[in-house]
C-alpha cells in the first residue's frame, strides 16, 4: 500500500526515468517538474528543458470506496482508500528551434518514447528514483499504468491560456492508480469462538474427474483460520499418488518458494506434509500450496494451487503488566516467529485498536509498538503481518477458548 508522499513519488519517478534518458543521449537536456508559467526561469532559460507538469489529479471511480487489500478482514471497520489518477503535461523547450532541425520537436519524441517504452512504472523502477524509505510506492500491489491522453486543440488552449503563457505543443498522459492508505485506525473485532453446530459451511462436489493430480481442499489442524509453523497440513484431492511426491508452497508476494516431502502416511486422495519451524525460511503471509507428482514412464505432473494462510505466532509479550508513563503512553515489545522483512506491513491489534509498527530497516523477530491514549485495562493482543493475525482462539481445548497467553494488562 502507498503512503500519502505517493504523488511525489510518481512525479520523483516520471522524471528520474526521463532524465536517464536524456543523459545517456547527451546535450545537457535538464528534466523539470514546475508549473507552465515557471518553466522557462533565469537558470535554464537558454538551455534544452522537457517539464512534466502535474496539471490534475482525478479519484478513481474504479476504487472508490473499496478497502485496503489484504488488510482489512470481514466485520472490521476502516477508513477506504484514496485512489487518484494523475494527470501530467509533457512540454519540451529548446535554445534553437530553428535549422538545422526543430530541437524542441526530437526532445518530444524521445520523452514520449520513454513513458511508451515504461507503460507500467515497476517497483525497480521506483526504487531507483527513490532509494529513501520514506516512500512506499513500490509496495503497492496494483500496477501503475501510463496511457497517452488525447487533449482537444480547446482543452490544451484553455489549459495554456490559465497560466498566461504562450502555448506549446505538447504531450499530456495518465498514471493510475495511485492507492493512498488512511492515516485513521482501523476498528478490528474480537474473532468469533466457534460456530454453531448446525453451520457447516458451503460444500464444493465436482464429478469430472481428471487423471492429473487435483487438489480440493487444505485441511487445518483444530479447524483454524491460518497455519503456523510446525503444524501438520492435510492436502485432499484425487490422483496424489506417485513414487515422487512433493508438496510446493509460493508466497508470490514476498517471493518466497519452498519445496517438502510429504509425511509416510499418504493416500491418493489425502496427503500429509509439515510445515517446519524454521523462522527463517518463511514469513507471515498468504501462500498458494500444489503438489508436484512423478510416476514411472511419465513426466512431471504439477496440480492446480490452493490458498491458505501462514499466520504470525507471538511467543513473548514485554512487558505482561505495563504501566504508563507521565504522557498515558506505553510501550510494548513482541517477541513472534517467523522474522518479519522490511517490506512487510505489520501492525498490534490490542483489544479493537490497530497500532501500525515504525518502519525497519533489517529483518527481526522483535517489534516494538508505542501506544497513546489507553486506557487501564487487561486486552488480548494479536499481531498482523501482510493481512494475517496472530490466532487467538486456542482450538485445542474443548471449548475453544482465547489464549490468556496473548494478554496484556494496562496500568
Amino acid at each position: 500500500m502507498s503512503n500519502a508522499l505517493s504523488i511525489a513519488a510518481v512525479t520523483t519517478t516520471l522524471r528520474s526515468l526521463l532524465q536517464h534518458k536524456f543523459d545517456t543521449e547527451g546535450g545537457g537536456t535538464v528534466v523539470t517538474t514546475k508549473p507552465l508559467d515557471k518553466v522557462r526561469d533565469n537558470s535554464i532559460s537558454n538551455g534544452n528543458q522537457v517539464n512534466l507538469f502535474l496539471y490534475h489529479t482525478q479519484i478513481n471511480p474504479g476504487w472508490r470506496n473499496m478497502d485496503i487489500p489484504d488488510q482489512v478482514k470481514p466485520g472490521e471497520t476502516a477508513q477506504p482508500l484514496l485512489p487518484l489518477n494523475l494527470y501530467y503535461l509533457l512540454t519540451t523547450y529548446s535554445q534553437s528551434d530553428d535549422y538545422p532541425e526543430p530541437t524542441s520537436h526530437r526532445l518530444l519524441g524521445l520523452a514520449m518514447s520513454v513513458l511508451h517504452d515504461h507503460s507500467i512504472l515497476t517497483p525497480a523502477d521506483i526504487k531507483a528514483a527513490l532509494p529513501a524509505t520514506t516512500y512506499d510506492l513500490d509496495q503497492q500491489q496494483e500496477q501503475l499504468r501510463i496511457v497517452y491522453q488525447a487533449l482537444s486543440v480547446e482543452e490544451s488552449f484553455n489549459l495554456w491560456t490559465t497560466f498566461q503563457s504562450p502555448y506549446r505543443i505538447s504531450a499530456a498522459y495518465e498514471v493510475s492508480v495511485v492507492l493512498i492508505e488512511s492515516g485513521l485506525t482501523t476498528k478490528t473485532p474480537l474473532p468469533a469462538i466457534r460456530r454453531q453446530s448446525d453451520d457447516s459451511g458451503a460444500i464444493l462436489r465436482s464429478d469430472l474427474m481428471s487423471f492429473l493430480p487435483t487438489l480440493q481442499a487444505v485441511q487445518l489442524p483444530n479447524q483454524q483460520a491460518s497455519a503456523r509453523l510446525g503444524d501438520v497440513l492435510i492436502v485432499n484431492g484425487y490422483n496424489l499418488d506417485g513414487e515422487t511426491v512433493v508438496i510446493l508452497f509460493t508466497n508470490n508476494r514476498r517471493e518466497i518458494t519452498v519445496e517438502l516431502p510429504s509425511l509416510p502416511e499418504r493416500t491418493p486422495t489425502d496427503i500429509r506434509v509439515q510445515l517446519p519451524d524454521e523462522a527463517a525460511n518463511w514469513v507471515a503471509g498468504f501462500y498458494t500450496v500444489a503438489v508436484s507428482v512423478t510416476r514411472t514412464g511419465e513426466q512431471i505432473r504439477t496440480s492446480n494451487e490452493l490458498s491458505f494462510s501462514l499466520a504470525p505466532r507471538i511467543l513473548d509479550i514485554i512487558p505482561r503488566e505495563a504501566a504508563r508513563d507521565a504522557n498515558g503512553e506505553v510501550t510494548l515489545t513482541l517477541i513472534c516467529s517467523p522474522q518479519v522483512r522490511p517490506e512487510q506491513r505489520v501492525a498490534l491489534l490490542l483489544g479493537d485498536r490497530e497500532i501500525v509498527a515504525p518502519p525497519r530497516t533489517t529483518t527481526t523477530d522483535r517489534l516494538e509498538f508505542r501506544i497513546t491514549g489507553v486506557t487501564p485495562d487487561e486486552y488480548f493482543v494479536r499481531l498482523r503481518i501482510d493481512g494475517v493475525d496472530s490466532l487467538l482462539v486456542d482450538r485445542t481445548v474443548t471449548p475453544p477458548a482465547f489464549d490468556q497467553n496473548q494478554k496484556v494488562t494496562i496500568v
